[in-house]
């Protein structure tokens, strides 16, 4: 987060509410339209910062209400606050246990996920990400015909049909940890499309949680990263 980009924005939008509040005449309730615009047209950035920062903070956010620009005022102050101390939060209230920035899993996976998790729409990033790495996977063996569950047994499969491309773990096959990472595969690229893909394509109802989530987003990187480790071989 570009945080100077942040507080300049929210300090303009406070001082632009404020001279909207102060060109309102004792008795009436409408300022000077020059000013409402100029805040109307700023709202959609300092929305999305306060969701950024606070959704409770945006959804109160209302310039057409009574008193909408002091409101906004108020919300924005908390906001500042906000901006001021969450350095101080990650330093003394974040659990010394290790964390997964989801901005270091594999490409395929944060680059397809990335817009549905900042707007909160979390079982969606996961099913983009699967989705980006089926497309992935498809490009990689020149298959557009199959797909999902049915892409990854025939690309990953122990036993390939005669001129059937499919993915290889590069190395010696009769090396142990070669031979042990190739037969888990195909039962894991299945698992995460069997398990994660098809709960987050199809299943209804409330959102998934952020945790389990990022889980599912850890689970599609690793896959992600062993199909592109794979070579491309051709079944003689």
């Amino acid at each position: 987060m570009n945080r100077e980009w942040v507080r300049k924005k929210l300090e303009e939008f406070d001082n632009l509410a404020m001279r909207y509040d102060n060109s309102i005449a004792p008795g009436d309730f409408i300022g000077n339209e020059a000013l409402s615009e100029q805040l109307h047209r700023a709202e959609p950035t300092v929305r999305k910062i306060l969701t950024t920062l606070d959704t409770r903070l945006a959804d109160r956010l209302d310039l057409n209400a009574m008193a909408g620009a002091a409101s906004a005022r108020t919300l924005v102050h908390q906001a500042l606050g906000i901006l001021d101390d969450m350095g101080e939060w990650a330093a003394n209230l974040t659990s010394d246990a290790p964390t997964l920035p989801a901005d270091r899993l594999h490409q395929w996976v944060w680059e397809a996920a990335r817009t549905f998790w900042d707007s909160k729409h979390f079982r969606a990033a996961v099913d983009a990400a699967a989705n980006a790495v089926n497309a992935h996977t498809q490009a990689k063996v020149g298959r557009r015909d199959i797909f999902d569950c049915d892409l990854m047994n025939q690309v990953f499969t122990e036993k390939p049909k005669p001129g059937a491309v499919h993915l290889r773990l590069p190395g010696d096959s009769t090396d142990q940890t070669v031979a042990s990472r190739s037969r888990a595969l195909r039962p894991f690229a299945e698992g995460c499309f069997a398990g994660i893909r098809n709960p987050a394509a199809h299943e209804h109802g409330p959102d998934w949680s952020e945790q389990k989530a990022l889980e599912s987003l850890a689970a599609l990187s690793i896959l992600a990263r062993w199909i592109e480790e794979c070579d491309v071989v051709t079944a003689p």
